[in-house]
């Protein structure tokens, strides 16, 4: 997909969502990242890309859930050719099948290729944020001193709740934060709530100029 296109589609999802961007302790950057944000609605990973500059939307990548867009769902597609979305399978425990999943995104990262994850593995009902899965800790176990940027999605669970086919303009936003980075040596299950309370931190900016 072209920058232009990429800002014609972005244009349109801001204006039929309410969408507001802030950047508060980060600037855009071209260089790789991850982008790590809550997960409430579908339209999540549209929302955090469209709202990035497009130079680097069109080195962006969203990761998706390939059980629940399954090889029949229209919208596969669109998906993986406009937006170059990453499908992987949840739920699957075993070390080698985790280690799969790991390699399939660091190939689709390349050498210039950012990612979009929801560590909390599936959408919430409300503002809460669940415990983030080990993946994101793996990830970056992989790719030491790759930078994480926290994503927090503002009233967006209301935009297209579970159930619904058509969105709901609201006055939501999408803010990014200080980026953050796995430290040598660091437990798994420090890091994973770190990075979690990136991202929660970031609701506290909810009514904060930008």
């Amino acid at each position: 997909m072209t920058a232009q296109t990429s800002s014609v589609i972005a244009a349109v999802v801001r204006l039929l969502t309410g969408a507001s961007v802030c950047w508060t302790g980060c600037r855009p950057e071209r260089g790789q990242r991850i982008y790590v944000g809550n997960h409430t609605s579908h339209v999540d990973s549209l929302l955090i890309w469209c709202a990035l500059p497009p130079a680097i939307r069109v080195l962006t990548r969203p990761v998706g859930a390939g059980d629940y867009w399954g090889s029949s769902h229209p919208a596969r597609q669109l998906l993986t050719r406009c937006f170059g979305a990453v499908l992987i399978e949840r739920g699957c425990a075993a070390a080698a099948e985790r280690e799969r999943q790991v390699g399939t995104l660091l190939a689709a990262m390349g050498d210039a290729y950012s990612l979009i994850i929801f560590p909390e593995g599936t959408r919430g009902d409300g503002p809460g944020i669940a415990p983030f899965k080990s993946g994101l800790y793996h990830l970056s176990l992989r790719r030491p001193g790759l930078e994480l940027v926290p994503v927090h999605l503002d009233n967006v669970h209301r935009i297209l709740p579970k159930g619904e086919i058509l969105p709901v303009p609201m006055a939501c936003r999408v803010t990014f934060g200080p980026p953050f980075a796995l430290h040598p040596a660091e437990p798994k299950a420090l890091f994973l709530e770190r990075a979690r309370e990136a991202v929660r931190r970031l609701s506290q900016t909810g009514s904060a100029p930008c």
